[in-house]
């Protein structure tokens, strides 16, 4: 297990992938020193699995406030940061090694802080959920509202759009769970038991089965509860993770879950089966991972905690296929498929291999025996 870490010169409070053209994807972290706060933004390479020693750009608000969130547009060119007093919208600039970010105006830098953020898949909307409870989901990026509820929650904990960025999950710090319609706005509220709380949310991703995963605490209980998002209704329910969940994430591609655990423990499980993948315990030790997200390429996850920063780690998964693997496999099986034609056509006796007309025998008689004529002749893939 490879690994890098960012922490020094304040506490990490958050952080995020942001995509780039050609997997030269960047982090942007959020950071509170006590007296001034900032965003940083670094490189990823691939091959060490590492950030880059030092930022390459930097945004301290000089305004006040620490950050608390971030939701980054699905363009990478754009992502808006929660921080304690409000939302900031940043713009980002990049040409070959040269980075910049600038700050616009937003419509809700005086909304106070949101606990969740989030833009949905195709990048038309954006949703915030407050600490306060508020729930806000606007068009991208004209900003007309779509749903504006102050009282939608008690206060947010997650949430998640789906695939097709028809519905938007939500759950709150007193256990209820909601699904938005993102195009009226109308609420459904999950069932649950009474002794059961909904936590964390994540639609699935793979395009195949229409699902949303939550953790389930039921008592000292951990379960990863699967829905029908058809119906609405619990189809069934797993424990693996066994402890304390403190934030869930899909990868882009929805073959895996991952969650990350209050006493530092990350669980990544394999969706089809849905089994745990690989184990990565004390990856950040004793403490509470405060986000946990998937790179937008690789089997690579970023996380942080107050303590030890924020932290890229490649997975213990099985690796994916390389588009040019998969296109020197097809090479290969054509050239193998050409090689067992031509030996069959050279050994066998082929309607398209005509005899040599001279070798023929010369017809000696104008009628043939009429008897003779020759006649023609995938838990499977989240299997419930």
């Amino acid at each position: 297990m490879d690994g890098g870490d960012v922490s020094a010169e304040g506490k990490v409070t958050c952080a995020s992938w942001i995509k780039r053209p050609e997997n030269a994807h960047l982090v942007v972290i959020g950071k509170s020193s006590g007296t001034s706060s900032s965003l940083e933004i670094f490189s990823f390479n691939a091959e060490t699995t590492s950030l880059s020693p030092s930022p390459k750009a930097t945004y301290v608000f000089e305004e006040g406030g620490d950050p608390v969130c971030i939701a980054v547009h699905p363009s990478g060119d754009e992502f808006v940061c929660s921080t304690t007093t409000g939302c900031k919208l940043f713009e980002l600039y990049s040409h070959e090694d040269s980075i910049k970010f600038v700050r616009k105006e937003f419509l809700l830098q005086d909304v106070g802080p949101q606990k969740c953020m989030a833009f949905s898949i195709d990048g038309s909307k954006l949703a915030t959920g407050g600490v306060d409870g508020h729930f806000r989901l606007f068009e991208w990026p004209t900003m007309r509202i779509i749903v504006d509820e102050p009282k939608a929650h008690k206060s947010f904990r997650d949430m998640d759009f789906s695939l097709d960025s028809e519905f938007l999950a939500s759950t709150s710090t007193d256990g209820a769970a909601r699904i938005w319609n993102t195009s009226d706005g109308v609420p459904v509220t999950l069932m649950r038991n009474s002794d059961e709380n909904i936590e964390l949310c994540r639609f699935s991703k793979d395009g195949t089965k229409p699902f949303l995963f939550t953790t389930v605490q039921k008592g000292n209980k951990t379960l990863i509860a699967v829905w029908d998002i058809t119906t609405w209704k619990r189809i069934g329910h797993k424990s693996l993770l066994r402890k304390p969940a403190s934030i869930m994430s899909m990868s882009l591609d929805g073959k895996y879950l991952a969650l990350g655990s209050k006493d530092g423990d990350v669980c990544v499980v394999e969706v089809k089966k849905m089994e745990i993948s690989s184990l990565h315990k004390r990856m950040h030790l004793g403490t509470n991972i405060t986000s946990l997200e998937f790179c937008p390429s690789e089997r690579v996850a970023l996380t942080t905690s107050s303590q030890w920063g924020a932290m890229v780690t490649k997975l213990n998964v099985p690796a994916d296929w390389k588009e040019w693997q998969i296109y020197l496999l097809l090479l290969g099986l054509f050239l193998a498929s050409a090689i067992l034609f031509y030996v069959f056509f050279e050994n066998s006796d082929s309607f398209w291999n005509f005899p040599d007309p001279s070798s023929r025998p010369k017809i000696e008689t104008l009628h043939g025996d009429p008897t003779s004529d020759e006649q023609w002749s995938s838990f499977g893939p989240v299997d419930l």
